[in-house]
């Protein structure tokens, strides 16, 4: 039995590195950016731990290249959709149930590889698919994420820890709880920190998410998922589905189980 009460570590704002000409942290991410560019990326949607393919694809490329191709990703159809939701429902009481710090060591073991072995990978990753600049990059992907992730943790704990007061004779408890459902997160194409940011968070709290990145970004949301992986999220807490906004959409407004949605953008 642990009744230790834990406290999170402090979170500080992530360094921002300079990227000097001819430091060794620039060449580190040029290598990385040719690497990417030079190979071909099959991105399959991920739906309860698993890889999946779809009889249609569509090219990535970068804005600034039309010409070229960084390799393709899957369309989801509607059976997929309908895939991920069950796959999130079943995913939901294991989740939810486990211990917070347990939730909370998972997305702060993500941050503490966004910073090392990831950083170089999902900067250059945005510099193709976003047409960032080297120290966009760092800011927009690498530096914002980590400092999500720590910081939502950080905040997880304070939410937890805001009890009523009791009067004489009383002690009043407040428990928290997910939402009855799935989340639905739908994410930006500029920012990668916050494709990674609006799933997370959601499923922090002890939610389990459909996510749909923007087409225009799926490219750099797959180094995302390679680090949840990598952080050991369970099967099923996160599924990605890509293609037809509207299709998918509909499909998780329909579904009884739909319980909150986490969206950045607009409505055009």
């Amino acid at each position: 039995m642990n009744n230790s009460i834990i406290n999170i570590p402090t979170p500080i704002n992530e360094p921002i590195k300079e990227y000097r000409n001819n430091s060794p942290e620039k060449e580190s991410v040029l290598k990385e950016y040719k690497k990417l560019r030079n190979s071909k990326t099959d991105v399959k949607m991920w739906i309860n731990g698993k890889f999946i393919e779809s009889s249609k694809t569509s090219n990535m490329s970068p804005p600034h290249d039309h010409k070229h191709i960084l390799g393709k990703y899957y369309l989801a159809e509607k059976k997929h959709v309908e895939l991920a939701i069950r796959s999130a429902l079943d995913a939901k009481e294991n989740w939810s149930n486990m211990r917070w710090e347990e939730r909370a060591s998972i997305f702060l073991k993500a941050a503490e590889l966004v910073a090392g072995p990831y950083r170089d990978k999902i900067n250059a990753a945005t510099m193709l698919a976003q047409s960032k600049t080297i120290f966009q990059a760092e800011i927009d992907a690498a530096c914002e994420l980590i400092d999500f992730l720590k910081f939502n943790v950080h905040s997880m704990q304070h939410i937890y820890s805001q009890q009523p007061k009791s009067d004489p004779g009383v002690w009043n408890q407040l428990g928290y709880r997910p939402l009855e459902g799935f989340v639905y997160a739908v994410t930006p194409f500029n920012f990668t920190a916050i494709s990674g940011n609006l799933p997370a968070s959601a499923a922090m709290m002890g939610n389990t998410v459909v996510w749909k990145p923007s087409d225009h970004q799926i490219y750099s949301a797959n180094v995302v998922i390679d680090v949840f992986r990598e952080a050991g999220l369970p099967d099923g807490v996160i599924n990605a589905v890509y293609g037809d906004p509207e299709m998918i959409t509909n499909t998780i407004l329909k579904s009884k189980h739909f319980a909150g949605i986490h969206f950045t953008g607009s409505t055009s």
